[in-house]
């Protein structure tokens, strides 16, 4: 028996907004043939289900038989998504320009040559114009088909102009192919090994990039090709931690949105991500001022628009509205003022449940957990923790998964449960030995629980100023930084040192503008 997560059907009308349920409903109130009445009574019992339930469909509605059923599904499938198709036509631009192709095939098909041409050529300058370069050759290709297999007595010299169209767009599209896969595949690289953990890491993604980054005229290049380098060395300098870097390219691609104001009505999925980037850049470069700037410009453009959001866009906004702000508590060390939030950020993540990937609730949870850290609630932190070391998702940011089972470790050793300290200290370091992440910042924190869980106050203080030393030293290499980057490892030394909350040691740091690594 399918269930509620496997049922196409039923996870789609859980999906529905009201008015898209309501503009189903009017559509087939209409008619209301038998079969109609069928459809509507399989939607309304399949919305008010919790959980998918074959059994009890077929007793709620008699006329449907069991072999009937797979059959009434599919088809009410396919009208909620033609009621669906209909309502979004006006809100995205890229489903009119389909059924503008739609009308001149069938012109065509009518032998109206002319008034198909008409049609193509209105589409191709609204293709044009939203830079939908696959579409545009398709159209060319169609413009093509129609002058070669007809007389149509169009422009002059039209062969000719429809051939230099075609090379061009083959060219464009070649590019953003390669560039989007080039894109596509640092992304995938990052999921599965974060940032470069060693030299040989941070050739391997040299290598691999300067490979695949094809030979460019950026003065000739289209929005799309200058969109899709961007995001790939966006991310190559990302995995590198060159962050000075990946400001740069992330700040080209908020700015080239910026230079088509349209697209970001076009293509607001892609827009939020650029900003969410350069977000991320000003983060780790620690640029307040510039980061609540961007903030700022993250927040007004989804209280514009959020009302043409469409379902992906508002899970994209959430996310990357959410990680701003907690990022801002890191930033400012301001971590019990970031826990007002939780609440709400739980709920957020119940209610794009079917939509969120499960990276996305690692990294909330991760987040979640160093904000309780910060504020000095370990009991809370290990909840959190506990989410991540339970979740079931393989070699899925291997890294984070690491990071979390060390901050697990600290948390119980804040709470003197030496002895779970003494026990977990051998699985953590299985744990990372198997998935090669044990660089010497993990090393020495785990000799440190290892060598000092009894140890008395006065000598404890003297190994904590030791251990801050060696880190110190240890974070010279730039490899071995990325581990500052995932728990601020020397702030909570010195807190310990000074005795003292860690968020106090932050905020500090944050209102005098010092350096942290």
């Amino acid at each position: 028996m399918p269930n509620s997560q496997s049922d196409a059907l039923f996870i789609l009308i859980k999906t529905l907004t009201k008015a898209e349920k309501r503009n189903f409903q009017l559509a087939f109130n209409k008619n209301n043939t038998k079969e109609d009445v069928l459809f509507i009574q399989l939607f309304t019992t399949l919305d008010k289900m919790k959980e998918y339930d074959e059994e009890q469909i077929l007793r709620k509605i008699t006329d449907i038989k069991k072999q009937q059923l797979s059959n009434v599904k599919a088809h009410l499938y396919k009208h909620l998504l033609s009621s669906l198709r209909q309502l979004y036509k006006q809100k995205d631009p890229l489903i009119d320009l389909r059924e503008q192709l739609d009308h001149a095939r069938v012109l065509y098909n009518k032998g109206l040559y002319n008034q198909s041409l008409k049609i193509l050529a209105k589409a191709k300058t609204m293709a044009l114009e939203q830079e939908e370069v696959m579409l545009t050759y398709e159209i060319v290709e169609f413009e093509k088909l129609i002058e070669s297999r007809h007389i149509t007595r169009s422009l002059e010299n039209r062969a000719e102009v429809l051939s230099a169209e075609s090379r061009q767009i083959e060219q464009q599209l070649t590019n953003i192919s390669r560039l989007s896969t080039l894109s596509l595949r640092m992304y995938g690289l990052y999921l599965k090994l974060g940032h470069a953990r060693n030299e040989r890491d941070g050739e391997m993604v040299k290598s691999f990039f300067e490979s695949q980054l094809p030979a460019l005229q950026h003065a000739h290049m289209s929005f799309y090709e200058k969109v899709y380098m961007y995001q790939a060395s966006s991310w190559y300098y990302y995995i590198l931690q060159d962050f000075v870097m990946y400001y740069r390219y992330t700040q080209k691609w908020v700015d080239l949105f910026r230079k088509y104001p349209s697209l970001q009505q076009t293509d607001m999925d892609l827009y939020i991500k650029a900003q969410h980037n350069l977000l991320t850049a000003h983060f780790y470069t620690s640029n307040s001022e510039k980061f609540k700037s961007a903030l700022q410009d993250l927040e007004d453009f989804i209280q514009e628009n959020q009302d043409n959001f469409h379902e992906n866009t508002r899970t994209s906004a959430f996310v990357y509205l959410y990680t701003a702000k907690i990022n801002r508590y890191f930033l400012e060390g301001t971590f019990s003022q970031g826990l007002e939030m939780v609440p709400e950020l739980e709920t957020e993540i119940s209610n794009h449940t079917l939509k969120i990937d499960q990276h996305r609730v690692l990294v909330f949870y991760y987040k979640i957990a160093c904000l309780y850290f910060g504020s000095g609630d370990n009991s809370k932190a290990i909840v959190y923790l506990n989410k991540i070391i339970n979740l079931k998702i393989g070699n899925l940011r291997a890294d984070i998964q690491c990071f979390a089972r060390i901050l697990h470790l600290i948390a119980h050793y804040e709470l003197e449960n030496y002895s779970l300290v003494e026990y977990l200290i051998k699985s953590v370091y299985h744990f990372i030995s198997k998935h090669k992440d044990l660089g010497l910042v993990m090393e020495e924190i785990m000799k440190f629980l290892r060598r000092y869980i009894y140890a008395n106050p006065k000598a404890l203080r003297n190994a904590f100023v030791d251990l801050k030393d060696r880190l110190e030293q240890i974070s010279q290499d730039p490899y071995e930084r990325r581990s500052f980057l995932y728990l601020d490892i020397i702030s909570w030394l010195e807190s310990k040192i000074e005795s003292i909350p860690v968020q106090e040691v932050i905020h500090r740091k944050f209102v005098n503008k010092e350096k942290r690594i």
